[in-house]
């Protein structure tokens, strides 16, 4: 693995983030004129039991779409501030009709700073409900601040299988898109059984680029900002290079 190589410029790519976010990926490609493979490495599902504690709450923080669809599953509350990750975090935050959304358009870093230069508005605990297994760790990168952050597990993400109509094509795939660090640990113990040393692996940020270390891929490219429009825009450069 090569981080940031070179590489010639993606035709076809392997989407495999969970659903139904791969979809909205899919649709947001067709838009640049490149093809995409949906095939989901990861299927979200609800924490059996899960309940969010909304005592006290001063406001809501959502790192994914998936946060927002599990939490309003099981609370009809719509009413307290909410902190979204990015803007397509926010987005799914607005169509569950939250009235005050405010997208952080970065990643856990920008979310926390976000927070922390409103801590005198914020006086009551940030409620999170998060992954069974979050990439980053709000409550730490929120204590300097005096911030009190309530992380709930919702949902969790469980590996899947490609299946083998995806396997098929791989020879004609020369780009794969990750969005997270698990997906990319996924992608990397299937190349162990399906060697692909002609795709290029194009990721959100450098810690989803991670478990790649060592894969046999033509090389790894990071989005400039970790969000999926910096990523989509890398995408369209090189497709139009």
């Amino acid at each position: 693995m090569t981080l940031d190589a070179t590489v010639t410029p993606p035709h076809t790519l392997w989407i495999t983030r969970a659903q139904p976010g791969a979809d909205a990926t899919a649709r947001r490609l067709e838009e640049i004129r490149l093809s995409s493979v949906v095939a989901p490495l990861l299927v979200v599902e609800p924490i059996p039991g899960a309940a969010v504690d909304l005592a006290d709450a001063a406001a809501i923080v959502f790192t994914s779409a998936n946060a927002v669809a599990a939490f309003a599953a099981l609370s009809p509350e719509r009413s307290l501030r909410v902190f979204a990750v990015g803007d397509a975090t926010a987005g799914a935050a607005r169509g569950e009709r939250f009235r005050n959304v405010l997208s952080t358009q970065g990643d856990v870093h920008a979310l926390a700073a976000a927070l922390a230069a409103r801590r005198r508005e914020l006086r009551g605990v940030i409620v999170y409900p998060a992954a069974a297994e979050p990439a980053q760790d709000l409550a730490a990168a929120l204590a300097p601040a005096g911030l009190t952050v309530r992380q709930t597990a919702v949902y969790e993400t469980v590996a899947a299988p490609p299946p083998a109509s995806l396997l098929a094509r791989l020879p004609e795939i020369d780009g794969v898109l990750l969005h997270s660090a698990k997906a990319a640990g996924a992608l990397a113990e299937v190349l162990l059984d399906h060697p692909a040393p002609h795709i290029t692996a194009y990721c959100l940020s450098r810690q989803v680029a991670a478990p790649l270390h060592g894969a046999d891929l033509a090389g790894v490219r990071v989005a400039p900002a970790p969000n999926e429009a910096a990523l989509l825009a890398l995408l369209e450069s090189l497709a139009a290079a």
